[in-house]
């Protein structure tokens, strides 16, 4: 491949090129954060780092494989394969089936979907004849399973948890607590685990194996992680553990586009790199390749108003673009059959 570096822009070129310490890549939309954190990588490969010591974190399996295979079009396939990259679940899931006789499960530990998680969430609701009450649906019981398991609390101290009793209580699902120790007590006994298990297992065999986790340590010399916005507390406590001996993290991310807090999304990961990581380089992406300047210009002024952030200015050089139409609606149902109508006026 020729020379990829020619093909980045300045803020671009210094965030691919400056590979030491800690780096926190905070890239606008359409900006080229794909293409810098492929192009990191492989430029870590070209200067002599071994591919097994660099590992990459991402949210999607598609987001792993295209970016491998770019990686690979640049070093060659064979040395991008022996790249410790995938989604946090895939890559923690592999360290945990190397390690699982500290945890005692056994390496060929199944991995429980959230269909298989609500079928065995249904069977305890029915054991303890809570199946006909409408306040514990199994998605909802799941959720709040789920969200403790982000958060690091384990049944025992989800019970002692003020917090959550009360919220517990004021959804009258007064009995989450003994819902959730026997949901991990069976998934146990079925030598399985969920996915949110992935990350709490890793949490745990780190905290508790400190041998395990300098292991690791020392085999990931360089850490990069994607959409760092997204990231929830138990992925931001395995990163930072991981990053602690070589401290060569490069996060990319956008805290303008942080829009799964639902889901266990803690912004204040990426807004908050700067405290955890002394002497961080902080690189800028603010040239928008997708867009019109109208909707950059719409999209700063609303994201302007935010109250914390990290200050950047994206700007596009395409066309003008057509003028932003607004409708203003009463629900988001009204909004559907206007489109609806309008399509068929169209058609």
């Amino acid at each position: 491949m020729e020379n990829y570096l020619q093909q980045l822009n300045e803020a671009q070129h210094k965030a691919v090129i400056n590979t030491e310490g800690p780096s926190l890549v905070i890239a606008g939309a359409g900006s080229g954060k794909t293409r810098v954190l492929t192009y990191r990588i492989a430029y870590l490969l070209e200067k002599g780092v071994a591919p097994w010591s660099v590992l990459a974190l991402t949210f999607t399996n598609k987001a792993a494989r295209e970016m491998k295979n770019r990686i690979g079009q640049i070093v060659g396939q064979e040395t991008a394969s022996k790249l410790w990259m995938g989604t946090f679940h895939s890559v923690f899931a592999k360290i945990l089936r190397i390690e699982s006789e500290k945890l005692g499960y056994p390496s060929t530990f199944s991995i429980y979907d959230t269909t298989d998680s609500k079928s065995l969430i249904n069977s305890i609701l029915k054991e303890l004849g809570l199946n006909k009450e409408k306040a514990y649906r199994p998605g909802a019981v799941l959720g709040r399973i789920s969200a403790a398991k982000n958060d690091l609390i384990i049944p025992a101290v989800y019970a002692k948890d003020p917090q959550r009793t009360s919220a517990d209580a004021a959804a009258r699902m007064f009995r989450m607590p003994e819902i959730y120790q026997r949901y991990m007590r069976e998934c146990r006994k079925a030598g399985a685990m969920d996915f949110d298990d992935l990350l709490l297992n890793t949490n745990i065999l780190f905290r508790d194996n400190p041998e395990i986790l300098e292991k690791y340590q020392n085999r990931f010399q360089y850490i990069l992680v994607d959409e760092y916005q997204d990231t929830n507390f138990s992925q931001y406590l395995i990163t930072r553990k991981l990053a602690e001996k070589h401290k060569n993290i490069c996060v990319v991310g956008d805290d303008a586009q942080s829009i799964y807090s639902f889901r266990g999304a803690k912004i204040e990961n990426i807004l908050n790199f700067r405290n955890d990581y002394q002497g961080y380089q902080l690189f800028k992406l603010e040239q928008n390749y997708r867009s019109t300047q109208n909707i950059v210009n719409a999209a700063n002024s609303i994201i302007a108003h935010n109250e914390k952030q990290i200050k950047k200015e994206v700007y596009s050089q395409n066309d003008e673009g057509q003028k932003i139409n607004m409708f203003q609606a009463q629900s988001d149902v009204m909004k559907d059959l206007l489109s609806s109508t309008t399509s068929m006026t169209t058609a």
